[in-house]
């Protein structure tokens, strides 16, 4: 199971990857959904109570209430596509470790974001939050997309 962190980004596009971390916990790979407070609190409050996720401060203190060991980090613009659950879910019970999660591109000469999945350890030395760990992946990271 994954604790999962959605960093700060556009609180417009939250509501869909929320809905999509849903379906994962229903289906028993998401434990608990922790986003950083940004601009709108009061977006992030009501999105909270719907959807039971939990506020936190800073990258640092979402990491330090992690339920699970093995952390998912997200930004809200990240769309994950079809079947993400099951190839994730299948990469992990292999022990496979470490991944890059990549949505579909929003358009030409957009950049795709992009999300990671590692362990606890890893994303508390992370003073760089999101950014820092996927530079330390490196592009050879096995890609869940």
């Amino acid at each position: 199971m994954l604790s999962v962190i959605v960093t700060r980004g556009n609180p417009a596009r939250l509501a869909g990857l929320l809905a999509a971390l849903t379906g994962a916990a229903v289906e028993g790979l998401v434990r608990d959904v922790t986003l950083l407070a940004g601009d709108d609190p009061g977006l992030l409050d009501a999105l909270c109570e719907e959807t039971g996720a939990k506020l936190a401060d800073d990258f640092g203190q979402a990491v330090a209430h992690a339920r699970s060991d093995w952390l998912m980090i997200v930004p809200p613009e990240l769309r994950l596509k079809d079947g993400w659950v099951e190839r994730l879910g299948d990469h992990l019970r292999d022990g496979r470790g470490e991944a890059r999660l990549q949505g579909p591109s929003d358009g030409f000469l957009r950049p795709v974001a992009q999300g990671v999945v590692v362990g606890r350890a890893k994303a508390a030395s992370a003073q760089g939050g999101l950014q820092e760990l996927a530079r330390k992946l490196g592009r050879r990271a096995v890609r869940i997309g």
